[in-house]
């Protein structure tokens, strides 16, 4: 496994140990994490932090090339609104842990024209799966289900 889904899932880890969903997201440019993000709904009562978001916002303001020349690693297929804001920076290309435990807007990042490669990596499915076991109740609140 490369070394920026090692980071991604460092990041979901962090998050499952501060007790909340274990996704983790960080942004490369030109080989080098610029931003690195976890799913923080629970630890601090948002509805809008999820990884993706999150590791965007640690990026901090970029110039509109710098997004337009990263890619975006995910341990989740990314929901409808983080594939909104990897659509508004423009960012070509998102590498996705696993996407069994949820299909994300893959089919609406594909027909948009960004290039997706899904891992189905065990260590995420794995994190998913206990935290889905265990917290069922913050995961359906977490999808909205």
């Amino acid at each position: 496994m490369d070394e920026f889904m090692q980071a991604a899932i460092v990041e979901a880890k962090k998050g499952m140990t501060e007790g909340g969903v274990p996704i983790g997201s960080v942004l490369v440019h030109k080989g080098r994490i610029i931003g690195r993000g976890h799913n923080q709904r629970q630890q601090r009562g948002s509805v809008v932090l999820h990884a993706e978001m999150d590791a965007l916002e640690q990026a901090g303001r970029q110039p509109a090339a710098v997004y337009r020349q990263s890619v975006l690693y995910t341990t989740l297929s990314p929901c409808p609104m983080c594939s909104g804001a990897i659509l508004l920076y423009g960012i070509p290309r998102v590498v996705i842990g696993e996407s069994r435990t949820f299909m994300g807007d893959e089919a609406h990042l594909h027909a948009c024209g960004v290039t997706l490669e899904v891992l189905d990596d065990p260590t995420c499915r794995e994190l998913m799966a206990r935290f889905v076991r265990e917290h069922p109740e913050l995961w359906h609140e977490d999808i909205g289900e």
